[in-house]
């Protein structure tokens, strides 16, 4: 079965270009050809490229060019039909608004990966929607139960994401202390650390707005915050810095900027923190799961279908500075629960592998494609 997955960004910035790179690099010899059209061109497209994996670019430009717009769909739709592909794969919404209009050219059929909660009033989303599709795969109950409920309807697997988990092995990296003495963090006290790009909604503002209240207890805490500025955010990172000075904290508040070795600074924390608005999954949870660390994430969207409250991390409201200054001081004010807490989030960790996530997903290709299907072995892992 030959698929065409195309891919609009061409660097990686967040989870849902890992999840690409992650379905390359998994996906490999699943009994599927793949090959990659990437709508720009950057770091990621030579990096498929050097798994063997036929890669090109066709530069898309803005939906708003609209000469550039249509070009590229016909040109996707050439290369399908000149390569003999079986379905074309698009990621994200956006990219099915050309994908998926390249695949009704070209008479072939196409899915797309849904990696948000949508909205239902984006008129983006329900133009995505409304262009033929197989099936939209979501990557969250939350986002499914949205997805649904979007005319016209489609049917909507789920795959949730997985973790390269050998990234993540505790047992590979640095200790704790070694960590925090090579990446020049304080030796002593709690560390608490969030992860993730500087957008209000992933929530850093509400583990500063947390801090105070934990520093009555524990004076001697610090956070550390990793991401970098947002294009779209710009004015957020200097939003926390002035936060931070004007209560005072600019000495137990590390900001680290955006980081390449996130194993070390997350293996570096005593509790990892993800305090996001409706996160569609939260891969950087698993994460810290794997290290074995005591997490604190959302109780809203995806951290719910990974987390279960007070048995492998704890679950708090959105913008609550004290519902999370009171998580973090349960974990703090009871070693031995963080501890039980920790290693049962590194088991639950194990279930979400890279390895099980690209099958999983390639299952639901399989499914969608049943006249390819029947020619083919069948090679279906739980």
């Amino acid at each position: 079965m030959k698929v065409i997955a195309i891919m609009p960004l061409a660097e990686q910035r967040g989870g849902g270009e890992m999840m690409f790179w992650d379905l390359m690099q998994q996906g490999r010899n699943a009994d599927v050809e793949w090959l990659a059209i990437f709508l720009e061109d950057g770091p990621m497209v030579e990096q498929v490229r050097n798994l063997g994996i036929d890669t090109r670019v066709v530069e898309s430009g803005r939906l708003r060019q609209i000469h550039r717009f249509v070009a590229t769909i016909f040109r996707i739709a050439a290369i399908a039909r000149h390569e003999g592909a079986d379905m074309i794969l698009n990621w994200m919404w956006i990219t099915h608004i050309i994908g998926g209009l390249a695949a009704m050219l070209a008479g072939l059929p196409a899915l797309w990966y849904q990696l948000e909660v949508p909205n239902h009033k984006s008129w983006l989303v329900r133009l995505a929607t409304f262009i033929p599709a197989q099936a939209i795969i979501t990557l969250s109950q939350d986002g499914q139960q949205a997805q649904s409920q979007i005319w016209p309807h489609r049917p909507t697997p789920l795959v949730y994401p997985g973790v390269a988990l050998d990234r993540f092995e505790p047992a590979v990296l640095p200790t704790p202390a070694e960590a925090r003495q090579k990446l020049g963090l304080p030796m002593h006290g709690p560390l608490i650390g969030i992860v993730g790009r500087l957008q209000r909604w992933k929530g850093m503002h509400v583990l500063v707005e947390a801090m105070p209240e934990v520093l009555q207890k524990y004076p001697d805490a610090h956070a550390v915050i990793i991401g970098g500025k947002h294009d779209l955010e710009a004015d957020y990172e200097d939003f926390l810095k002035k936060q931070i000075t004007d209560l005072g904290l600019s000495d137990r508040i590390i900001m680290a900027g955006l980081q390449r070795n996130v194993p070390e600074w997350v293996q570096a924390m005593d509790i990892f923190v993800h305090a996001s608005d409706q996160e569609p999954f939260g891969i950087v949870i698993i994460e810290a799961m794997a290290l074995g660390k005591p997490v604190i994430a959302g109780s809203a969207g995806g951290p719910r279908e990974i987390i279960t409250d007070a048995v492998n991390g704890l679950l708090t409201p959105y913008d609550n500075k004290d519902a999370l200054a009171q998580a973090i001081l349960h974990y703090l004010h009871n070693p031995d629960f963080a501890q039980t807490v920790a290693l049962a989030a590194r088991q639950r960790a194990l279930q979400f592998s890279t390895q099980r996530y690209a099958q999983n997903l390639i299952n639901v290709i399989r499914s969608q494609v049943p006249t390819v299907l029947e020619k083919m072995p069948k090679r279906i892992t739980s």
